[in-house]
């Protein structure tokens, strides 16, 4: 989606030139702007949580910098027009290859049970002096496998394994990742806390002094 990634790569550019982690900030002020449903939210949470880095006196124009240009990044990308006619096509082919899929197992399984139909009538005109064992093991040699052991098409299910992984370590990178950043945002808050209290005490011993 254009307008999504337009605005990640402006806030980015834009925390950098604040000098703020956009490892830590960027990827959750995106999370943040997504969840909420109105501007008056959205500004809400950007002062909430750019307060622990940005001073009061830049906080409110940054803040409404950010959520302006995710509202411009947004309104541009419903206008160019999203495409599900794309997503119903792929769906579509994927359906219609595993029906190929199905339809070849069939043909493959009735020409399997032709030749064992084949090979049982060849074996019904062994003379009654062979051993029932020996013919039975026989058959058990020459028979071709069925088709779940040959013919299974496990292709279609190993991706969609691979997928599911691929999606649960994704989930976990991203928790990890979430929980990292927030650690990291209650440091910051501390800092700039700290930051204040020593201001403070400087800003007292001078009066004191005069």
């Amino acid at each position: 989606m254009a307008g999504p990634a337009e605005f990640e790569s402006w806030l980015c550019s834009r925390l950098d030139a604040l000098q703020v982690d956009r490892d830590v900030y960027g990827t959750y002020i995106r999370s943040l702007l997504e969840e909420e449903e109105s501007e008056a939210e959205r500004l809400e949470v950007l002062r909430a949580t750019l307060s622990a880095v940005l001073e009061d006196d830049t906080l409110e124009e940054v803040c409404q910098q950010i959520l302006k240009q995710w509202t411009d990044c947004c309104s541009r990308s419903a206008a160019a027009g999203s495409h599900p006619e794309d997503e119903v096509q792929a769906i579509a082919s994927l359906i219609e290859k595993q029906a190929q899929i199905v339809v070849r197992q069939k043909e493959v399984t009735e020409e399997d049970k032709k030749r064992k139909e084949a090979l049982l009538a060849q074996y019904a005109n062994v003379t009654d002096e062979e051993d029932e064992g020996d013919e039975a093991e026989e058959l058990g040699a020459v028979a071709i496998p069925s088709d779940k052991s040959l013919f299974k098409n496990t292709n279609v299910e190993d991706v969609l394994n691979r997928r599911r992984q691929q999606r649960e370590q994704a989930k976990e990178d991203a928790h990890k990742k979430k929980e990292q950043d927030k650690m990291q945002r209650e440091k910051d808050k501390l800092t700039k806390q700290e930051r204040k209290e020593k201001e403070k005490k400087r800003t007292q011993k001078g009066e004191r002094k005069r």
